[in-house]
């Protein structure tokens, strides 16, 4: 089964906690704090196999979950960072954050690797926390939690050409002569039910990929037919080679076919029309080829576009046009797919200061207070000590948190929350 795009959840390993211990040994005197810290939590990378053409294996994992780091544990042994989850994918794959809309890898070289969500870091032992006016801290923090995100995965396939066309136009059966491909062939539409690469090589030893695109119809860039979802592997590809019918034999008049495939190419990404295209009539063994191709020429008025006369069923004239496509292909520069500001690692954030927290009032003596920053720093702090928890609360003085209160009007007694944790409020 040929599986090009699925959604999954993918959720990072936690970091290990930090341990918590004194050294406590025969004629040692005020050993002082002794605990490690936690290992750091797995990594989930995708990974190109080249030996993969589907995402089958990913289609019915709904979650993928990278594992927890060691706890530290006591005379500062520090707990094993987890091994990364490493996720094998086809070259060509994209992988989008859907909650952001951002892209966070293309994947299209041959041994491309990218951290889809990073592990938490470990949490510190109290050993950490020793100072010249803390000589022995009785707290450590938790792990981090990994990145949670909801993710696209996609397969763009690496094409240099894309053969498009109306159903039964004669692209499998061109793929299948150019190439040692063997696509399914029938007289009927939507035989292909997959994208077909063929690897071809002209006269001269040149040697390229093509691709056979499952046909198109009208309305398949929103969603009719198999179009939709099959346009989006045309999109690597350099030169666009429309398959026309010539001949007509369905009636249908081949320069409307044109405009109508050239329309869902535009409907569906603007930046496909500036590809290069070729022209393949196809059919030229039919006697009504010679009429409708004087007729196509006199309507596309273009003499820029290579018309190429052929016949799939005979194999008349497709080696000139695989001679042409490796002659201009050698000319075409690689272009990237996106954009810069489309990946995640490009994006900057930091445009302006802002308060790494909001506090919002849900009830009379109730006010919430949210923030990556702040609930990150509840996460990895251990309310099980005192001292733990006195640092939790000199953190939020010291982000201004209190002040903050005070001047959106909390009283003495108020009760403050952050995320399940409910404390009152002091001035």
């Amino acid at each position: 089964m040929f599986v090009d795009e699925v959604e999954i959840k993918v959720i990072a390993g936690r970091g290990g906690d930090g341990c918590t211990a004194f050294r406590r040994e025969k004629y040692i005197a005020m050993g002082g704090p002794y605990g490690g810290n936690g290992g750091h939590g797995g990594d989930i990378i995708f990974e190109v196999d080249t030996g993969l053409h589907t995402l089958l294996d990913l289609r019915y994992q709904k979650t993928l979950k990278a594992k927890k780091g060691e706890n530290g544990r006591g005379k500062n042994q520090h707990g094993k960072g987890a091994e990364p989850l490493i996720v094998k994918v086809p070259q060509g794959t994209v992988v989008t954050d859907i909650d952001t809309g951002l892209i966070i890898g293309d994947l299209k070289e041959k041994d491309a690797r990218v951290i889809v969500a990073k592990g938490g870091r470990g949490g510190r032992g109290n050993t950490a926390f020793k100072t010249q006016t803390n000589t022995a801290p009785d707290f450590s923090e938790n792990g981090e939690e990994g990145e949670e995100k909801n993710l696209k995965v996609e397969v763009k396939m690496l094409a240099d050409v894309g053969l498009v066309g109306f159903p039964s136009v004669g692209k499998s059966t061109i793929i299948s002569c150019i190439s040692k491909s063997k696509p399914k062939i029938a007289a009927y539409h939507f035989t292909t039910l997959t994208p077909n690469l063929g690897v071809t090589k002209s006269s001269n030893g040149k040697s390229f990929v093509v691709a056979d695109l499952p046909g198109l119809i009208e309305g398949a860039s929103k969603g009719d037919g198999l179009g939709d979802k099959f346009l989006r592997h045309i999109e690597r590809t350099k030169v666009i080679a429309h398959v026309i019918d010539m001949a007509a034999t369905e009636g249908r008049d081949p320069y409307a076919d044109y405009i109508l495939i050239n329309k869902e190419l535009e409907n569906f990404n603007k930046k496909l029309l500036n590809k290069p295209q070729v022209i393949i009539a196809n059919k030229s063994d039919i006697s009504t080829f010679n009429n409708n191709l004087s007729e196509f020429k006199k309507k596309l008025n273009n003499p820029d576009i290579k018309i190429f006369e052929v016949s799939a069923a005979t194999n008349k004239g497709l080696d000139k046009v695989v001679d042409y496509l490796a002659e201009i292909l050698d000319e075409l520069p690689d272009t990237p797919l996106y954009e810069e500001d489309a990946f995640e690692s490009h994006v900057l954030y930091k445009f302006k200061k802002e308060e790494p927290y909001t506090i919002e009032k849900e009830e009379d003596d109730l006010w919430v207070i949210k923030g990556e920053k702040i609930e990150k720093l509840f996460k990895m702090t251990k309310f099980t000590s005192e001292e733990g928890m006195l640092r939790f609360a000199r953190k939020l003085r010291k982000l201004g948190i209190d002040e903050k209160l005070e001047e959106m009007g909390a009283k003495e007694g108020d009760q403050v929350r952050i995320l399940d944790f409910y404390f009152d409020f002091k001035n």
